[in-house]
Protein backbone atom coordinates (compact mmCIF):
# COMPACT_ATOMS: atom_id res chain seq x y z
CA UNK A 1 0.00 0.00 0.00
CA UNK A 2 1.54 2.99 -1.12
CA UNK A 3 1.90 5.99 1.76
CA UNK A 4 -0.79 8.65 0.99
CA UNK A 5 -3.17 5.28 0.69
CA UNK A 6 -1.71 4.35 4.19
CA UNK A 7 -2.47 7.81 5.35
CA UNK A 8 -5.84 7.93 3.85
CA UNK A 9 -6.47 4.57 5.58
CA UNK A 10 -5.24 5.62 9.23
CA UNK A 11 -7.18 9.11 8.59
CA UNK A 12 -10.65 6.59 7.88
CA UNK A 13 -9.99 4.39 11.00
CA UNK A 14 -8.91 7.16 13.48
CA UNK A 15 -12.51 8.83 13.04
CA UNK A 16 -13.89 5.53 12.76
CA UNK A 17 -12.51 5.03 16.08
CA UNK A 18 -13.17 8.75 17.51
CA UNK A 19 -17.01 9.03 16.13
CA UNK A 20 -17.93 5.22 17.25
CA UNK A 21 -19.48 4.63 20.32
CA UNK A 22 -17.89 1.75 20.75
CA UNK A 23 -15.78 -0.86 18.42
CA UNK A 24 -15.31 -4.77 18.52
CA UNK A 25 -12.25 -6.59 17.31
CA UNK A 26 -12.79 -9.80 15.43
CA UNK A 27 -10.89 -12.23 13.77
CA UNK A 28 -12.28 -13.16 10.92
CA UNK A 29 -9.80 -16.48 9.58
CA UNK A 30 -11.78 -18.84 7.39
CA UNK A 31 -15.04 -17.14 7.46
CA UNK A 32 -16.18 -16.84 3.47
CA UNK A 33 -17.63 -13.63 1.62
CA UNK A 34 -21.04 -15.09 1.72
CA UNK A 35 -20.49 -15.12 5.34
CA UNK A 36 -19.46 -11.99 5.37
CA UNK A 37 -21.75 -10.29 4.07
CA UNK A 38 -24.63 -12.39 6.22
CA UNK A 39 -22.60 -10.87 8.98
CA UNK A 40 -22.66 -6.74 7.86
CA UNK A 41 -26.18 -7.78 6.91
CA UNK A 42 -27.15 -8.82 10.83
CA UNK A 43 -25.41 -6.03 11.95
CA UNK A 44 -27.57 -3.49 9.70
CA UNK A 45 -26.94 0.46 10.40
CA UNK A 46 -25.93 -0.27 14.14
CA UNK A 47 -22.29 -0.83 12.79
CA UNK A 48 -19.65 -0.81 10.15
CA UNK A 49 -18.08 -4.24 9.96
CA UNK A 50 -14.44 -3.57 8.66
CA UNK A 51 -11.38 -5.29 7.65
CA UNK A 52 -8.46 -3.61 9.24
CA UNK A 53 -4.39 -4.25 9.18
CA UNK A 54 -3.37 -4.10 12.47
CA UNK A 55 -0.39 -2.18 11.68
CA UNK A 56 -2.85 0.41 10.38
CA UNK A 57 -5.19 0.27 13.23
CA UNK A 58 -2.35 0.59 16.01
CA UNK A 59 -1.52 3.98 14.34
CA UNK A 60 -5.19 4.80 14.14
CA UNK A 61 -6.39 4.25 17.70
CA UNK A 62 -2.86 5.66 19.31
CA UNK A 63 -3.99 9.13 17.00
CA UNK A 64 -7.84 8.52 18.61
CA UNK A 65 -6.16 8.46 22.02
CA UNK A 66 -6.69 4.62 23.05
CA UNK A 67 -3.80 2.83 24.41
CA UNK A 68 -3.78 -0.96 24.95
CA UNK A 69 -4.72 -2.49 22.01
CA UNK A 70 -2.09 -3.72 20.74
CA UNK A 71 -2.22 -7.23 22.44
CA UNK A 72 -5.71 -7.60 20.24
CA UNK A 73 -4.08 -6.97 17.53
CA UNK A 74 -2.89 -10.39 16.06
CA UNK A 75 -3.98 -12.11 13.21
CA UNK A 76 -6.69 -11.08 10.40
CA UNK A 77 -8.64 -8.35 12.08
CA UNK A 78 -11.99 -6.82 11.24
CA UNK A 79 -13.59 -4.24 13.53
CA UNK A 80 -17.12 -4.07 14.17
CA UNK A 81 -17.58 0.12 15.09
CA UNK A 82 -20.33 1.08 16.58
CA UNK A 83 -22.69 3.72 15.82
CA UNK A 84 -25.76 2.54 17.13
CA UNK A 85 -26.93 0.25 20.41
CA UNK A 86 -23.84 -1.84 21.99
CA UNK A 87 -25.74 -4.54 23.16
CA UNK A 88 -27.70 -4.93 19.81
CA UNK A 89 -24.47 -5.01 18.24
CA UNK A 90 -22.79 -7.45 20.84
CA UNK A 91 -25.42 -9.70 20.84
CA UNK A 92 -25.31 -9.54 17.31
CA UNK A 93 -21.91 -10.55 16.69
CA UNK A 94 -21.88 -13.20 19.59
CA UNK A 95 -24.74 -15.24 18.22
CA UNK A 96 -23.49 -15.33 14.75
CA UNK A 97 -19.86 -16.68 16.02
CA UNK A 98 -22.02 -19.40 17.48
CA UNK A 99 -23.40 -20.37 14.33
CA UNK A 100 -19.79 -19.34 12.77
CA UNK A 101 -16.82 -20.64 15.02
CA UNK A 102 -14.35 -19.20 12.27
CA UNK A 103 -15.50 -15.57 13.85
CA UNK A 104 -13.95 -14.47 16.94
CA UNK A 105 -14.07 -11.53 19.17
CA UNK A 106 -10.85 -10.59 20.59
CA UNK A 107 -11.88 -7.41 22.23
CA UNK A 108 -13.12 -3.68 21.73
CA UNK A 109 -13.11 -0.23 22.66
CA UNK A 110 -15.61 1.59 24.47
CA UNK A 111 -15.86 5.24 26.08
CA UNK A 112 -11.53 5.31 24.83
CA UNK A 113 -11.13 2.09 27.77
CA UNK A 114 -9.90 -1.04 26.10
CA UNK A 115 -12.36 -4.29 26.51
CA UNK A 116 -11.19 -7.87 27.00
CA UNK A 117 -13.30 -10.64 25.15
CA UNK A 118 -14.93 -11.15 28.17
CA UNK A 119 -15.97 -8.70 28.81
CA UNK A 120 -17.30 -7.57 24.99
CA UNK A 121 -19.46 -11.26 25.33
CA UNK A 122 -21.04 -9.42 28.36
CA UNK A 123 -22.26 -6.76 26.96
CA UNK A 124 -24.16 -8.95 24.82
CA UNK A 125 -26.61 -9.77 27.86
CA UNK A 126 -27.44 -6.35 28.59
CA UNK A 127 -30.78 -5.22 27.49
CA UNK A 128 -30.76 -2.77 24.25
CA UNK A 129 -31.32 0.67 24.52
CA UNK A 130 -34.93 0.14 23.16
CA UNK A 131 -35.89 -2.60 26.45
CA UNK A 132 -33.98 -0.33 28.87
CA UNK A 133 -36.19 2.97 28.32
CA UNK A 134 -39.65 1.35 27.75
CA UNK A 135 -38.78 0.17 31.21
CA UNK A 136 -38.19 3.39 32.32
CA UNK A 137 -41.06 4.83 30.51
CA UNK A 138 -42.66 2.49 32.68
CA UNK A 139 -41.74 3.10 36.18
CA UNK A 140 -41.85 6.79 35.14
CA UNK A 141 -45.57 6.23 34.26
CA UNK A 142 -46.29 4.39 37.24
CA UNK A 143 -44.73 7.08 39.61
CA UNK A 144 -46.39 9.91 38.23
CA UNK A 145 -49.70 7.58 38.43
CA UNK A 146 -48.69 7.76 41.94
CA UNK A 147 -48.35 11.45 42.65
CA UNK A 148 -51.44 12.61 40.64
CA UNK A 149 -53.01 10.44 42.71
CA UNK A 150 -51.02 11.12 46.16
CA UNK A 151 -52.01 15.44 45.02
CA UNK A 152 -55.32 14.25 44.07
CA UNK A 153 -56.16 12.33 47.55
CA UNK A 154 -56.56 15.28 49.69
CA UNK A 155 -58.51 17.23 47.56
CA UNK A 156 -60.94 14.47 47.29
CA UNK A 157 -61.22 14.28 50.93
CA UNK A 158 -61.96 17.76 51.23
CA UNK A 159 -64.77 17.60 49.02
CA UNK A 160 -66.20 14.40 50.84
CA UNK A 161 -66.19 16.42 54.08
CA UNK A 162 -67.38 19.59 52.48
CA UNK A 163 -70.31 17.31 50.98
CA UNK A 164 -70.85 15.93 54.33
CA UNK A 165 -70.34 19.01 56.04
CA UNK A 166 -73.60 20.50 53.46
CA UNK A 167 -75.77 17.56 54.03
CA UNK A 168 -75.47 17.99 57.77
CA UNK A 169 -75.86 21.62 57.70
CA UNK A 170 -79.38 21.14 55.95
CA UNK A 171 -80.51 18.63 58.65
CA UNK A 172 -79.41 21.38 61.20
CA UNK A 173 -78.52 24.42 60.39
CA UNK A 174 -77.34 25.59 63.73
CA UNK A 175 -74.09 24.00 62.53
CA UNK A 176 -73.21 26.65 59.99
CA UNK A 177 -75.00 29.43 62.60
CA UNK A 178 -73.04 33.03 62.46
CA UNK A 179 -72.26 34.21 66.23
CA UNK A 180 -74.39 37.69 65.88
CA UNK A 181 -77.67 38.36 67.98
CA UNK A 182 -79.62 35.79 68.30
CA UNK A 183 -83.00 35.08 70.64
CA UNK A 184 -82.86 32.56 73.41
CA UNK A 185 -85.65 30.02 73.40
CA UNK A 186 -86.87 28.91 76.85
CA UNK A 187 -86.93 25.15 77.18
CA UNK A 188 -90.18 24.62 76.72
CA UNK A 189 -91.14 27.12 74.28
CA UNK A 190 -91.43 27.87 70.59
CA UNK A 191 -89.23 30.12 68.60
CA UNK A 192 -93.27 31.68 67.99
CA UNK A 193 -93.77 32.00 71.00
CA UNK A 194 -91.27 33.60 72.61
CA UNK A 195 -91.22 35.85 69.63
CA UNK A 196 -95.00 36.85 71.05
CA UNK A 197 -93.80 37.49 74.52
CA UNK A 198 -90.97 39.63 73.28
CA UNK A 199 -93.55 42.00 71.35
CA UNK A 200 -95.67 42.11 74.20
CA UNK A 201 -93.25 43.12 76.83
CA UNK A 202 -93.52 47.15 75.92
CA UNK A 203 -97.24 47.09 77.03
CA UNK A 204 -96.82 44.84 80.52
CA UNK A 205 -93.98 48.22 81.19
CA UNK A 206 -96.65 50.62 80.51
CA UNK A 207 -99.03 49.33 81.95
CA UNK A 208 -97.34 49.08 85.31
CA UNK A 209 -96.43 52.82 84.95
Amino acid sequence: MARPDKEAAVADLKERFSSASAAVLTEYRGLSVAALKDLRRSLGDDATYTVAKNTLTTIAAKDAGIEGLDEHLTGPTAIAFITGDVATVAKGLKNFAKDNPALVIKGGVMDGNVLDAATVVKLADLESRETLLAKLAGAMNANLSKAVYLFAAPLNQAARAMGALEQAAGENPSLIGGSGDQTTTPAGESPATATADAAEAPETADAAE
